[in-house]
């Protein structure tokens, strides 16, 4: 992802600055004190040389430990309907440019999202998330929804949160009328790279569900996807800008280049950078929810373990359209670290 020649910079510029890992905790310090990430902070963490990883790491954990100690927040979703998207999102196998061989249906029954929160439930997770592929949700979507969070809050201890594309403020204010606690709607990228990534809608038009989502009084989960293309400062500016937004969780994505889609023979990753990237994250969202998403199992590989001292979230069991590795797993690897999976607070 990086030259070495970026690499050694960063290196040089923090060395002369009192050595790795007094700069780093220095940087921490600071922004549990208030201070907002700059850009060039941005840029010198994802640029930082491999050997002040560990350093990295230990400021983010510092800030995350501050705000969640060495609890993991559980998260189990539900793709409640698949395919038929007419959007043109080139990082998605559901979209109408994509040959991807993914199932495809329309919204599962009231039943079928009751029992995946039963399922979220016997799994540990603290928030169970039901996604709606297309542009926005249809008025059936929005009646099951309607229908079905009421009987997921009499019956279940869980935070609901919903994914069901761009929305309107009316239908923002439905969600909250009948109980939604959250809703997900990722911005992706920055804003200069987005129009690379989709053209049927835009950067601003997802901003503004993100406000309605807001003004309505539900809590926002909102993140990107890294390694679809996009340079460093694009990863920057997506973080700075959930920052500013002060969104409540966010998901960090690392690009599954999956088959069928325009995006499938981008591969730029590797773990190293990718736990400088949740760093990168954390430091920039120092009291949110942040969530170690789709591609934590491909690209961080046998590092996962690290990607929980700067964030303190992920997703057990599958993802949209893609598996993950099983909740055994996961429940080992926490427990391994000294961590608590929390299902409350």
């Amino acid at each position: 992802m990086n030259s070495i020649t970026e690499q050694r910079s960063a290196s040089t510029i923090t060395t002369e600055q009192g050595g790795p890992e007094d700069r780093w905790i220095g940087l921490a310090s600071r922004v549990l004190a208030g201070h907002r990430l700059t850009r060039d902070e941005g840029l010198t963490i994802l640029r930082a040389g491999d050997d002040q990883l560990l350093d990295l790491l230990t400021a983010a954990y510092r800030v995350r430990y501050r705000h969640f100690g060495n609890r993991v927040h559980l998260n189990l979703l539900i793709n409640a309907k698949s395919g038929h998207c007419g959007e043109d999102c080139g990082y998605c196998s559901q979209s109408r440019v994509s040959t991807a061989d993914v199932p495809k249906y329309d919204l599962v029954s009231a039943e079928e999202i009751l029992a995946g929160a039963r399922l979220a439930v016997e799994r540990r997770a603290r928030t169970y998330c039901t996604v709606i592929s297309g542009r926005s949700p249809s008025e059936r979507d929005l009646k099951t929804i309607e229908e079905v969070v009421p009987k997921i809050k009499a019956t279940c201890r869980i935070n609901v949160c919903v994914s069901p594309g761009l929305l309107t403020g009316e239908q923002a204010e439905r969600l909250k009328a009948c109980g939604v606690d959250r809703v997900n709607h990722n911005l992706n990228t920055s804003r200069r790279f987005y129009p690379r990534i989709c053209t049927t809608h835009s950067y601003e038009d997802r901003l503004a569900t993100l406000q309605a989502v807001r003004r309505a009084g539900m809590e926002i989960c909102c993140g990107g996807i890294v390694g679809m293309g996009e340079e460093d400062a694009d990863v920057v500016d997506l973080a700075r800008q959930l920052g500013e937004l002060a969104v409540e969780a966010v998901p960090v994505n690392f690009l599954q280049p999956i088959a069928g889609t325009p995006l499938e023979g981008v591969r730029r990753l590797n773990p190293r950078y990718c736990l400088k990237v949740l760093a990168l994250f954390r430091l920039a969202n120092p009291k949110c929810e942040l969530r170690i998403a789709a591609g934590r199992e491909m690209h961080l590989g046998p590092l996962q373990p690290l990607g929980l001292f700067p964030a303190n979230s992920i997703f057990v069991g599958d993802y949209l359209t893609t598996k993950g590795q099983s909740p055994e797993e996961d429940y080992r690897m926490i427990e391994a670290l000294g961590f608590e999976a929390v299902v409350e607070g």
